[in-house]
């Protein structure tokens, strides 16, 4: 193809990626309430606990943030039921140019990380209630908890992505390793700092009186970790021994 046959095709690829966007925040705007009532459980916890809901409140402090939040929640949520549509949209664009061994690692990077990042998001989901509780706990006796609602999608939205993305990282370990920049040996060597990352990051991420969640989200990151390693580390070994049959005799001598 043409440079102008590729610009048309990126083209058409975009419109197609941008009506299914559109389509999905329609949809999703529409399901905004199920998932304002989802992330606000821990106000309506806190506020059940303190026996005064007008003392714990989601607050909309101008007159179209309330709309404003919807459009920006709308967006994130389309960009995800949309997912399929722009996703294929990308493969079937620069699938052609791609070897056959290239599109199968890329094949294998999407189906590992994909459900990885979601298990990530499942679990910043069940810490943060955690995490505003806690935070919540140090308001002064006669205060008052008022969640600037903006601010409050902002912090689960990045809790979710940065927890998320963490889950991920392993599966960018073995690809580097199927790269060749690291081997599986030198993955496995630097386990004393994964750790301390995993630890450092769990600690970061839950309440430091909530000590069962942070174990947790270690103990996944870690096991993620050696997962990573051991998959490179086979790697490595099915490529010493397909290397070794491709050798001439005189070599192995």
């Amino acid at each position: 193809m043409s440079l102008g046959q590729h610009l048309v095709e990126l083209r058409k690829r975009i419109l197609l990626a941008a009506l299914a966007l559109i389509v999905g925040m329609v949809v999703a705007f529409f399901i905004t309430d199920a998932v304002i009532y989802l992330i606000t459980v821990p106000i309506r916890e806190i506020a059940e606990t303190e026996g005064d809901a007008a003392k714990v409140e989601l607050m909309f402090s101008t007159v179209t943030s309330a709309f404003d939040l919807r459009l920006r929640m709308s967006f994130a949520i389309g960009l995800l039921i949309s997912a399929p549509v722009w996703l294929w949209q990308i493969w079937a664009f620069i699938m052609p140019g791609l070897t056959r061994k290239e599109i199968r690692y890329t094949v294998g990077f999407v189906a590992a990380a994909v459900p990885l990042f979601f298990a990530g998001c499942y679990v910043g989901l069940m810490v943060m209630p955690h995490i505003v509780e806690l935070m919540a706990s140090f308001v002064p006796d006669g205060g008052a908890s008022f969640f600037d609602a903006s601010y409050y999608y902002d912090f689960v939205f990045k809790l979710l992505i940065v927890v998320g993305v963490s889950f991920v990282l392993p599966v960018f370990l073995v690809a580097l390793n199927l790269a060749g920049v690291m081997s599986g040996r030198a993955i496995l060597k630097g386990w004393r700092v994964a750790v301390l990352v995993a630890v450092v990051f769990a600690a970061v991420a839950t309440p430091a009186a909530d000590v069962v969640s942070m174990l947790l989200l270690a103990g996944m990151l870690v096991v993620l970790f050696f997962a990573a390693a051991a998959v490179s580390m086979l790697f490595d070994r099915r490529r010493t021994k397909r290397e070794a049959t491709l050798l001439p005799p005189e070599a192995l001598a």
